[in-house]
């Protein structure tokens, strides 16, 4: 009965979705792998991005370095050229070699103090001579240069002359790679352009991204792909587990026909030991349910047996009392006193056996008897007996005018009534109201009866429903005494006729609510 009063208060929902979670959900594992994967791609194509692009760039340096030794050569190598060293100044050593790149600029500083600077452009060397703190052009160059040029050219001359490439930025020219020596007093500066470099570096870049983001993108779908294919005996041991998650294993005989397929409980893999674990557990389950069911079925039929024994003793018990106390021979006052007694003690016991045997029946699932019977006339009829059994309570009742026609045994149903009713009689004290009414709504028929009462206690409200639970006897004014078997006998005859039984109680009164299907 302690899982009859969970099913009798809850109804059930039609339209629960017995689909499993979305693999690829907020929090799953797939979710979890796939962005994992798909991150640890990014970082591992970030970083070959940033390795290739430095090693790149080192290459293409050193061989810039390699030109720059080169075109440095080229200076000593044309002594004879040397404008340190002639009556006319000319373009700077090294400026004139075959073989510059566009871009070039050469630098000489005599010991004398004339300087003279030269850059390479498209088929020719403009050459510039520094005096008074200015650069003067030479050789058909313009008179005057810009202040971005001259700005470049005073920069090189300030390039330590230590023998090591330097990489600077020349105003109004661009980044360049630079090397100044000194020879006999003088200084030579050579610089070439990186232009090219940036430019290379620039579009590797540019490629090398395109290729993580592709790379990135293949990973996540090529991982989305292998999760969900890897995944899939996992969620297979899911929806297993799931299925029998649904199953009713509260009461009856219980048969767990599903297990995991034998592909997935190959204990060789770890989804495979999960598998095994699970069948293993299923089959202990199935059988402690199946010794479990055994022994309630021995129990029922021992109580449904030692019922029926007892009904004709208990009876002989009453007729003996009965007949006894109606002799014509006075009895002594305390023999009367002990046979009146024995007759309640055995009426009490006879009611306790009948409500023993009907629970016995119930578990049993004995088909009742059902038929269109009129709830109004069964609760009218009720009420007016416990207003007769109980004066100092007040009762009250709210009816439709038109009957309200359920399918139900009838006998069973004034029980349910009746239990309900003496259940609020017998646990108040008096002057307590007790409500009754009956309505409809939509395809059942409601009935509430309702008192305000002190209420359940609150250590008790949980198993009203369960055989022989009694409220604290603190609860209790009446002399009556009490089975704990009212209550069980309501919720069991209510599931046998699909319906459902309610409890609410608190410190202001007590609400029983009775749901039943409308007949037809």
């Amino acid at each position: 009965m302690g899982r009859i009063r969970e099913r009798l208060t809850r109804r059930p929902d039609s339209r629960q979705d017995s689909r499993l979670d979305h693999p690829r959900g907020n929090g799953t594992l797939g979710r979890r792998l796939i962005i994992q994967v798909s991150a640890i791609a990014a970082v591992v194509a970030i970083a070959l991005t940033a390795i290739t692009t430095f090693a790149t760039w080192h290459i293409l340096v050193s061989q810039l370095d390699q030109q720059l030794d080169t075109a440095s050569q080229r200076q000593s190598s044309q002594p004879g050229a040397d404008p340190c060293f002639t009556e006319i100044p000319g373009p700077a050593q090294g400026s004139k070699v075959l073989g510059n790149s566009v871009g070039s600029v050469f630098v000489s500083r005599c010991a004398n103090g004339l300087t003279v600077g030269s850059v390479v452009t498209e088929g020719q060397v403009d050459s510039f001579i520094r005096g008074n703190g200015m650069w003067i052009g030479l050789n058909n160059s313009a008179t005057t240069v810009s202040p971005s040029l001259d700005s470049g050219l005073n920069t090189l001359l300030d390039v330590p002359s230590d023998g090591r490439k330097h990489g600077i930025r020349l105003d109004g020219l661009d980044r360049y790679r630079v090397l100044s020596q000194t020879r006999d007093g003088a200084t030579y500066v050579v610089a070439l352009p990186m232009g090219n470099i940036d430019r290379a570096i620039k579009a590797l870049l540019i490629l090398e991204c395109g290729g993580a983001a592709l790379a990135v993108v293949a990973s996540m779908v090529i991982s989305r792909t292998v999760v969900m294919h890897n995944l899939k005996p996992l969620n297979r041991l899911a929806s297993v587990a799931n299925h029998v998650s649904r199953l009713d294993l509260d009461s009856g005989e219980v048969n767990l026909p599903v297990r995991v397929d034998p592909a997935l409980a190959d204990p060789r893999t770890e989804v495979g030991r999960v598998g095994s674990a699970f069948n293993h557990m299923l089959n202990n389950v199935e059988g402690a349910l199946a010794a479990r069911q055994k022994s309630e079925t021995k129990v029922r039929q021992f109580v449904a047996d030692a019922s029926h024994e007892l009904r004709n003793p208990l009876a002989s018990i009453r007729g003996y009392a009965e007949l006894t106390r109606r002799s014509e021979q006075q009895l002594p006052e305390d023999a009367a006193h002990s046979l009146s007694r024995i007759e309640a003690q055995a009426t009490r016991m006879s009611g306790l056996v009948e409500d023993m045997l009907l629970l016995a029946r119930l578990d049993n699932d004995q088909t009742l008897d059902l038929q269109p019977t009129d709830l109004v006339e069964v609760v009218l009829n009720a009420v007016s007996d416990s207003q007769a059994a109980s004066t100092d309570h007040t009762w009250s009742l709210d009816l439709p005018d038109e009957p309200v026609m359920v399918a139900a045994d009838p006998d069973r149903l004034t029980q349910v009534v009746v239990n309900v009713l003496s259940n609020a009689r017998k646990h108040t004290p008096p002057g307590t109201h007790v409500h009754t009414s009956v309505a409809v709504e939509g395809s059942e028929a409601r009935v509430v009866v309702a008192d305000d009462g002190p209420g359940i206690p609150e250590s008790v409200r949980e198993t009203v429903f369960e055989r022989f639970a009694r409220a604290d006897t603190s609860r209790t004014d009446s002399t009556e005494g009490s089975t704990g078997l009212g209550l069980a006998i309501v919720a069991a005859v209510m599931e046998a006729h699909h319906g459902s039984a309610h409890l609410d109680s608190s410190e202001r009164g007590t609400t029983m609510t009775l749901r039943l299907p409308l007949a037809g």
